[in-house]
């Protein structure tokens, strides 16, 4: 990823006119404090287009997932609430073609460009396979509970995990099911969604509801570690047994003075650092409660246009429902800097232009600096976001709550917009 620690020159960027889609100032909307800042007109819609069919939605009024971009087909694949997966044109977000499921498809698609296919998630609780040239269905696979998360392809072997805490492996080519781990849900309350897969130096690490966090040989299925119990920690922070035990963010790589690692958070017991090949803690930061994603920032030392030399920076993001967004030191866990959440909280990070794009459940899009949380951009669409954006490149794709399909770019700082 391309990352840069200073922001001033997007100032130079390109003015937009936004049909349909409003500049956020603070003058409008006082209740966002810092959140309404617009300093700069650095992000530019590219056009809108309305997608689902509110119709069929089945009670769901939002979109969970999140779009997948196949670049040299100029193709974007996006999972929406009206049971369909959609295939877009990129550059004008027409619809080429679109596959119906018996549920809504809340998950991120994975597009495979060496087969030209398409795999992805339903509500129904089956994943499917399809030609990602006309939509035509290869195989579907049942796995009785909800999909949600996007699929890991390693060779001719696909892995994912569903709402019921089961892991499964299968053939890519047929579908057929080659090994599967299940494990016992947790008792009472849960928060709604599931971890997704993490595929790391020949293992897959994921999250359960009962508070665990796990290592699997891919190629077998067995235990490479035994599960850390990150609802412990919790209740030793707390002093009681949490309310929710969850721990549904997907596991993220992660190196640490020379270690791999494996950053995860957990909803009430805070984000902790992980050994890969053992799982034994590296650090904890239980202060960063209600996590719902964590990510990673890389920005390697380098030398800047103006000729300074700039640091290395490596900072774990942690989106939170209650907490705020926090940016923390990914050696140590020690808090770098929070922002507090606009009204409705935000969506997991999507970097771009050496910045980070996150959506709001209100307030439409900002774009945030990395280092220190701060606002560099925001547009106000008219429509909240359930899904975090996808980017690519010098674009970023989301769907909106409302049913409209976005495209908007960030150009580097000081440089004109680029095609995809």
């Amino acid at each position: 990823m391309r990352h840069f620690p200073h922001f001033a020159a997007f100032g130079a960027a390109v003015v937009a006119t936004f049909s349909g889609c409003q500049p956020i100032r603070t003058t409008a909307l006082p209740e966002l404090e810092g959140w309404a800042n617009r300093p700069s007109y650095a992000m530019s819609l590219l056009y809108r287009k309305p997608l689902v069919a509110l119709g069929r939605r089945n009670d769901e009024p939002y979109e969970r997932g999140r779009p997948a971009v196949d670049v040299v087909h100029h193709r974007v694949f996006v999972g929406s609430s009206d049971r369909g997966l959609y295939c877009l044109r990129a550059e004008d977000g027409q619809m080429l073609w679109r596959f119906d499921t018996m549920g809504p498809v809340q998950s991120e698609p994975l597009y495979d460009a060496v087969h030209d296919v398409v795999y992805f998630g339903s509500n129904d609780g089956a994943l499917y396979k399809l030609e990602a040239s006309n939509g035509e269905l290869l195989w579907r696979f049942s796995s009785n509970a909800e999909v949600a998360r996007k699929p890991i392809l390693d060779g001719d072997e696909l892995y994912f995990v569903n709402a019921n805490d089961t892991v499964i492996a299968v053939d890519a080519s047929t579908g057929k099911r080659l090994w599967s781990q299940h494990r016992t849900p947790a008792l009472g309350m849960e928060v709604a969604g599931h971890s997704g897969l993490l595929f790391h130096d020949g293992n897959l690490f994921v999250a359960f509801s009962d508070g665990t966090v796990t290592a699997y040989e891919a190629a077998t299925g067995r235990e490479a570690w035994d599960p850390v119990d990150l609802s412990a920690e919790a209740e030793q922070a707390l002093g009681e047994v949490p309310a929710y035990l969850d721990v549904d963010t997907t596991p993220v790589a992660a190196s640490i003075d020379g270690m791999d690692a494996i950053i995860v958070g957990s909803y009430a017991g805070g984000v902790m650092a992980l050994q890969a090949e053992n799982g034994n803690q590296i650090w904890s930061n239980t202060a960063v409660l209600s996590v719902t994603d964590v990510s990673y920032w890389h920005q390697p030392a380098h030398q800047g246009a103006d000729g300074r030399m700039y640091e290395q920076h490596d900072i774990v993001i942690a989106s939170t429902g209650t907490t705020g967004l926090w940016g923390l030191d990914a050696k140590t866990g020690a808090e770098l800097w929070r922002r507090d959440l606009p009204d409705g909280g935000t969506s997991a990070p999507a970097f771009i232009s050496g910045a980070m794009l996150i959506s709001t459940t209100q307030h439409g899009l900002f774009l945030l600096s990395p280092l220190g949380g701060r606002v560099i951009d925001g547009v106000h669409t008219q429509a909240g976001f359930s899904m975090p954006p996808v980017t690519e490149g010098q674009r970023a794709f989301i769907l909106s709550d409302s049913g409209d399909f976005l495209a908007f770019t960030v150009p580097l700082p000081g440089q004109p917009k680029t095609r995809l």
